[in-house]
């Protein structure tokens, strides 16, 4: 789209309808489309952490070579390709224009914008680091970015696999096993125990009754768990279950407190006050458990406590290794609280990275075995008749 020579501080709808006015006529009316969508949808909108990853970045290079906030989101608005984001943005920049500060307009959208990401921005407003803190941000969403990205490469294989262990599974009982069954049935031969078993599974899984009698349950089933994992005891059961599961457990505890560290190290090194930093975290961590941790540490501190050894007194103390809290309280006396965390934060994203390797060497074997178990025993269960049909036969 061409980039008119004027920016009139004008709202969002009426600037993309001058916008569009000013271009030369097209094949299809297609450009104005996304000028139709209204504020109330943009705030429910997602977008891809591949459009959100260069925003920040962006913002954060201009911002540091020295253009003012607007002019960096106009900027970036005329830059970016029409879409969803590009008229978040859009609307972004006219709520700073008229006054409001950048943290309380990314607020109005938080299906785009996580709640660690606004507080970051909202200290960084006090305290005027607003680029360490958008740059820290960019390192959190590449980071997580690319660990999905890895999980799901990880998963390729596996899922795969279970792509064809489904249709190997319907093969042997949709269109082997009648086979069989005609020439059991003709000799009137009995079945073993375990052929018998994927006979009558086979029978009601080409039922029409009894599969939407099934399918039924689990829809309801599904629709009952989801309501639960959304109430109180649900959550707490949720989250009790992310950090205590073997494995996967020590991968979102090291997450966690890669994260936590971080964001502890960034502000106190930009000059946020210690408290302001505690609230940031407690609201980053994403779990029940660790969010009561923090708010007890708040609580603590507030009370004349150092970090450490409100750690140390707070329920939920044994989330923390106690290796972390000796060297926080190694770094309070040393008056190196900052640096320390960094330390621990590098640490940890190592020690997380490893736990993600281990993750993924354990699906793809754990679901080659149980696939594996799965297709073998349907495999035996239609073998073991064959070994009777030549004395079936000969009776």
């Amino acid at each position: 789209m061409p980039i008119t020579a004027a920016r009139p501080a004008s709202p969002t709808l009426d600037r993309r309808r001058r916008a569009d006015a000013a271009e030369p006529p097209r094949q299809a009316p297609q450009g104005p489309q996304l000028a139709q969508v209204g504020p109330s949808e943009l705030r429910h909108s997602k977008v891809k952490p591949a459009e959100l990853i260069p925003f920040v970045t962006q913002l954060a290079v201009m911002l540091d070579s020295g253009v003012i906030l607007s002019e960096a989101l106009d900027a970036i608005a005329e830059q970016a390709a029409e879409g969803t984001f590009r008229d978040i943005v859009l609307e972004i920049t006219d709520t700073v224009k008229t006054g409001e500060p950048f943290s309380k307009a990314l607020s109005r959208y938080p299906r785009v914008f996580s709640p660690m990401f606004i507080s970051m921005v909202k200290a960084s407003e006090a305290s005027g680091r607003m680029v360490e803190m958008l740059t820290v941000v960019t390192g959190y969403i590449t980071f997580e970015s690319e660990t999905v990205k890895k999980i799901k490469g990880a998963l390729t294989y596996p899922l795969i696999m279970a792509a064809m262990a489904v249709g190997a599974t319907a093969t042997l009982m949709f269109f082997v096993l009648p086979r069989f069954m005609k020439i059991y049935e003709a000799k009137g031969a009995a079945l073993p125990k375990l052929t018998q078993i994927i006979v009558s599974l086979s029978a009601l899984m080409t039922d029409p009754k009894s599969m939407t009698a099934i399918i039924t349950g689990l829809v309801g089933l599904g629709v009952a768990v989801y309501y639960y994992i959304h109430t109180e005891h649900g959550v707490r059961t949720v989250d009790y279950l992310k950090i205590r599961t073997p494995v996967l457990g020590t991968m979102f505890v090291d997450t966690v407190i890669t994260r936590s560290t971080r964001i502890l190290a960034t502000m106190l090194n930009t000059g946020v006050s210690l408290l302001d930093a505690i609230e940031v975290i407690a609201g980053s961590t994403r779990n029940y458990y660790f969010s009561q941790l923090w708010a007890a540490v708040d609580k603590r501190i507030r009370d004349g406590y150092q970090l450490s050894d409100a750690i140390q007194l707070s329920c939920g103390r044994n989330l923390i290794a106690p290796g972390v809290i000796q060297m926080l309280r190694a770094g309070e006396k040393s008056g190196k609280l900052g640096e320390v965390c960094t330390k621990v934060s590098d640490f940890y994203e190592k020690k997380l990275e490893a736990s993600i390797k281990n993750v993924m060497t354990l699906i793809e074997p754990l679901m080659i075995t149980v696939l594996g178990g799965v297709i073998g025993t349907i495999a035996i269960a239609l073998l073991l008749p064959v070994f009777r049909i030549s004395s079936v036969v000969a009776h």
